[in-house]
């Protein structure tokens, strides 16, 4: 095979994923924050605007 070795012991491990204990898991919802991000410029509105055309372009 041209994509390395390959292990058929560690395919047996990939079928038994159902019995992984869930109590190393990570909490997704533990991680929402409110909050408020600041930030200055010295382009104007329009500069801005102009770059982010630019970039989607």
């Amino acid at each position: 095979m041209g994509f390395g070795s390959y292990d058929e012991s560690e395919q047996g491990n990939q079928a038994n994923g159902a019995d992984i204990d869930d109590s190393e898991s990570v909490d997704v919802d533990a991680t929402d924050h409110d909050g408020e991000v600041n930030f200055e410029s010295n382009a104007s509105q329009d500069e801005l605007l102009d770059k982010l055309q630019d970039m989607k372009d």
